[in-house]
């Protein structure tokens, strides 16, 4: 099979690989399309230390049951599938409560060492996958590529769960790529006025489709005025850092209300993951800061019914797809700024 590895800064080489082997308690599954996240950016632009470390990566997946063990028992050949990257462990404290994505053991296909990926024609889910992992049926009106989106929207499904989005807030979105456009999306969903803070004018441009009241450019513009503006002096409700950039930390805690809540959701690079926030504004105004990391399995269900109930409009999302021999194309295409989500399609 083909199958494309990161080997290098900025280097995705495609490669035959063996096709894995089916384990007797795991099902084969042919991809059919998978998304490029921005966390495939990232090791891509870093590249891969070693051979050893090579794996395939892509977590963002939809596909078909090509072949079932004999010891697996509710799926079938044929069954169209969306996975997701968590695996938990289901026995430490975290999973005993419900909360697998936090799980002390947490493994996550396509980035994790031995846990390969998507961005290849087949994937094997061994047991330790279909029963710690997220793996659900889906709806025959979705397609392949819609499928693949559930992943992204399970995690901004969830973020606006914790931030309690509801009708009437305001909800300001920083950072229009693809991510963010979700967030937008969601945001307006619950009932809420966004206004979206972006420095890119092409980004700018491709988020007016999903309908922030404001959007507004923090080179030119004072975005934190602007949102007081806005709001009538009060503040935004929420503020959400869709993106690696920890000064926009920093202006999230100072354009929210008195008891505003500012939602980490973009994590910051790995050699630089120190923040500044004004310690005085979230003790006397009651500030509440959270970080929000993956979700529970129930929102990857929650997202393909969006999908297909038109809540999420997916063609907005979705705008560029390549085949898996294009696969360097596609990822210099994610990392150009001038797309939202990207997705690459299997033979």
């Amino acid at each position: 099979m083909k199958a494309a590895y990161i080997t290098g800064p900025m280097q995705i080489e495609l490669r035959e690989a063996p096709i894995p082997v089916l384990p007797d308690d795991g099902i084969l599954v042919a991809v059919k399309a998978c998304g490029v996240c921005g966390s495939d950016l990232r090791r891509w632009r870093e590249g891969s230390q070693s051979e050893y470390e090579l794996l395939i990566a892509g977590h963002e997946i939809s596909g078909v049951v090509e072949a079932v063990g004999p010891l697996v028992s509710g799926y079938h050949t044929g069954d169209h599938l969306a996975i997701a990257p968590d695996v938990h462990c289901g026995k430490c404290y975290y999973c005993e409560h419900g909360l697998y994505n936090l799980c002390n053991h947490l493994h996550l296909i396509g980035i994790t060492p031995g846990y390969d990926g998507g961005f290849a024609e087949y994937l094997v889910l061994p047991a330790e996958i279909l029963s710690g992992g997220i793996v659900h049926r889906v709806p025959e009106t979705l397609s392949d590529v819609q499928a693949a989106l559930a992943e992204p929207l399970s995690s901004v499904l969830a973020a606006h769960e914790q931030a309690g989005t509801t009708l009437g807030d305001t909800v300001v979105v920083m950072g229009a790529g693809p991510i963010g456009c979700l967030h937008i999306a969601v945001a307006r969903a619950r009932g809420a006025q966004v206004i979206l803070s972006e420095p890119s004018a092409v980004r700018r441009q491709m988020a007016i489709r999903f309908g922030p009241q404001l959007i507004v450019d923090p080179i030119s513009q004072n975005l934190v005025e602007e949102v007081y503006r806005i709001t009538g002096g009060r503040g935004a409700d929420t503020a959400i850092c869709a993106n690696p950039v920890a000064a926009t930390h920093t202006q999230a805690v100072e354009l929210v209300r008195k008891r505003g809540k500012v939602i980490l959701f973009g994590g910051l690079p790995k050699a630089n993951p120190m923040t500044t926030l004004d310690g005085n504004r979230l003790h006397y105004d009651e500030i509440r800061v959270m970080g929000t990391f993956s979700y529970h399995p129930t929102y990857h269900t929650l997202a393909m019914e969006a999908i297909e109930h038109g809540m999420i409009n997916s063609e907005d999302v979705i705008t560029h797809t390549f085949p898996l021999n294009e696969i360097d194309k596609a990822f210099r295409t994610a990392a150009s700024g001038e797309a939202l989500k990207v997705m690459v399609l299997m033979p």
